[in-house]
């Protein structure tokens, strides 16, 4: 009987093989090439005319097609599909404008008095950024600027030690390393004591985080979501459009964001990088109702059990604090056509009347932001550019380096910074504004990922953060035109195709 069944499954075996030899066997693969080449090419018609791309990302990615054909279709359907039709984030633009006017007490989106230099000669910034992002402006805040890992991570445990009712965390890279199972740990306990942690990461920046390493928070009822999950194994079709954000909410009175993530390197720890030199923010006061919007959009954006989904209250964020501190928090991503940060950027380099100081671990500005720089160099502003001395990206570091030779060559003071890597994301302008947050200088900021940046409109603080720009370039070396031309062959050979490509980098 055994060996009667043996019998039919090797037959029933033989003819499945059988079978599917055929089907390869009858399919004309000069035809399926024809095909994939037909559609290779009408998809690059449909980036020159259909789509809402950039001239310089739609000949980028032409190229990539014609030259690559086949492998190229798929590396688009990846990295380049614009999803600015899609709707992402749950809460319109009413929604968000009624939050903020019952969070600030007020109707309008701002508010100046007559004693208030600052924001009175910047209110064109005020409105260019409510109207791209339907911000309002708090001023009742109180910041800390911090730009060492191990104080960053000293205060904010000692915030998350003391918290009463929630925890909300959303960071691009989360690790459990050696300071990332410090954090865990000490979430653990505040879910023993009863506090809500909800916890938001990005999937490709922190793939090497697994599910396991997270199993103790999820059985102590901590909230974990995933930002553009992959749906499919080791293929991510957003894999180009990242949650870049960094953001720390604790019982909506405290708030951190900036430069740092969750790992060991953030700490100086890699040997690779050596010191890692950010800048952060831990804010008290009004704003932190907008981190706390942020947050919550963007975690609902990820959810979907009704259950899970974190209402948007106006009755529990930050109480005001004694202390004068414009502040507006400014999103973008590739939700929407506007390049939001961006646009704030182009404002305040075309505002300066003084000097420009520029720090970005990414310098890969496009054309518009390439030729406001260059008017403000010739026109006698003070521009001041620091970047890293080692790539984290290889060809993203050859990008940058070319991008700054050529406004040296102009005249622009362009720094190295060598006491490590330097990772923080700033411009700031004239004593009177400054700009923090995510977001780099480069077309992947402005364009593809998911940022927020934090805007100052106050005289002290923006000399606190010249005070620490000079301070860096002390541990930086100059980069003048003449050192610049004396780069060898294979560099500028790099540089070049650093620069072709630097639109999809």
């Amino acid at each position: 009987m055994n060996y009667i069944n043996l019998q039919l499954l090797n037959i029933n075996i033989s003819s499945i093989f059988y079978y599917i030899t055929s089907i390869f066997n009858d399919i004309n693969f000069d035809i399926v090439l024809t095909i994939f080449l037909v559609i290779n090419t009408l998809l690059a018609f449909s980036i020159v005319f259909l789509e809402y791309q950039t001239t310089t990302s739609s000949w980028a990615w032409i190229l990539v097609l014609f030259l690559i054909p086949y492998l190229g279709f798929i590396l688009y359907l990846i990295f380049g599909r614009p999803i600015y039709r899609e709707k992402i984030f749950p809460f319109s633009d009413d929604e968000k404008i009624k939050y903020q006017q019952n969070l600030l007490k007020r109707t309008v989106p701002y508010e100046i008095t007559i004693n208030e230099q600052v924001i009175h000669k910047h209110s064109n910034l005020i409105e260019l950024n409510f109207e791209t992002d339907k911000s309002f402006l708090s001023k009742n805040n109180k910041i800390r600027i911090i730009t060492d890992g191990k104080e960053k991570f000293r205060l904010l445990f000692e915030d998350i030690k003391n918290a009463k009712s929630y925890i909300h965390i959303q960071y691009y890279i989360l690790r459990k390393d050696g300071i990332g199972k410090q954090l865990f740990h000490l979430l653990e306990q505040k879910l023993l004591e009863g506090v809500d942690v909800y916890i938001l990461y990005d999937d490709i920046g922190s793939r090497k985080l697994s599910i396991s390493s997270l199993k103790q928070l999820t059985k102590n009822n901590a909230k974990i979501k995933k930002f553009f999950k992959s749906k499919l194994p080791l293929i991510n079709f957003r894999m180009n459009y990242r949650n870049h954000r960094k953001i720390v909410i604790i019982d909506g009175n405290i708030g951190y964001t900036g430069g740092f993530n969750v790992g060991d390197e953030y700490l100086g720890l890699d040997k690779k990088f050596g010191y890692w030199r950010d800048t952060h923010l831990r804010i008290e006061g009004e704003a932190v109702g907008a981190l706390e919007y942020r947050f919550i959009d963007d975690w609902n954006s990820q959810t979907t059990k009704k259950t899970e989904q974190l209402e948007l209250t106006a009755d529990h964020v930050a109480t005001a604090v004694d202390s004068y501190l414009p502040i507006q928090l400014v999103s973008s991503g590739p939700d929407n056509k506007l390049q939001k940060i961006k646009y704030s950027y182009l404002y305040m380099i075309s505002r300066a009347k003084k000097y420009i100081y520029i720090q970005s671990p990414y310098f890969i500005p496009d054309e518009s932001v390439m030729d406001a720089l260059k008017m403000a160099i010739l026109s006698g502003i003070d521009v001041r550019i620091m970047v890293p001395n080692k790539p984290d990206h290889i060809f993203v570091y050859w990008a940058t380096y070319s991008f700054i030779g050529e406004l040296a060559e102009l005249g622009a003071q362009t720094y190295i910074y060598e006491n490590g890597f330097i990772h923080t994301k700033m411009i700031i302008i004239d004593d009177e504004v400054s700009s923090l947050g995510s977001a780099n200088f480069d077309y992947r900021s402005f364009k593809l990922n998911f940022e927020l940046n934090a805007f100052m409109y106050d005289n002290k603080t923006t000399k606190e953060f010249r005070d620490i720009f000079l301070k860096d370039i002390e541990k930086s070396t100059l980069v003048s035109f003449s050192e610049y031309q004396k780069r060898s062959l294979l560099i500028k050979i790099k540089e070049a195709f650093a620069r072709l490509i630097s639109p999809i980098l």
